[in-house]
C-alpha cells in the first residue's frame, strides 16, 4: 500500500506561483508513475501531468503546458507540481495519483491522495 498527502495548496493570486508537494509513504513509489489531477466544483476530475518513474517522462494538459512543472525525488519519496502563472480558471482541489503504467486515465492509477485546495483570485 502506498499512502500519499499532498500539501502547498492555498490562495493565491492570478500570475502568481504555487508549489504543490506528494510526500509518499508505505512503500516506495520509485516504480510508480505519477500524476497530478484536479477537480473543481461541479466538474469532473481532470488530468494535470505524469510523471514516469524516472523522471525522464513527463506529459501535460494542454491548459497547463508551459505553466506547470512536475518533478519527481525518488530519494525523498516525493513528488511536485510547480504551477507558474496561474489563473482563475486553475481553481481547484489538487490530487496526487500512484500508477501502474504511464497514463493521464484517472480511472489507471492505483492509489491516490485526499487531495489540497488551490485557490486562484483574479
Amino acid at each position: 500500500q502506498v499512502q500519499l498527502v499532498e500539501s502547498g495548496g492555498g490562495l493565491v493570486q492570478a500570475g502568481g506561483s504555487l508549489r504543490l508537494s506528494c510526500a509518499a509513504s508505505g512503500r516506495t513509489i520509485s516504480t510508480y508513475a505519477m500524476g497530478w489531477f484536479r477537480q473543481a466544483p461541479g466538474k469532473e476530475r481532470e488530468f494535470v501531468a505524469v510523471i514516469s518513474w524516472s523522471g525522464g517522462t513527463t506529459s501535460y494538459a494542454d491548459s497547463v503546458k508551459g505553466r506547470f512543472t512536475i518533478s519527481r525525488d525518488n530519494a525523498k519519496n516525493t513528488v511536485y507540481l510547480q504551477m507558474n502563472s496561474l489563473k482563475p480558471e486553475d481553481t481547484a482541489a489538487y490530487y496526487c495519483a500512484a500508477g501502474a503504467s504511464y497514463s493521464v486515465v484517472a480511472r489507471t492509477y492505483l492509489y491516490w491522495g485526499q487531495g489540497t485546495q488551490v485557490t486562484v483570485s483574479s
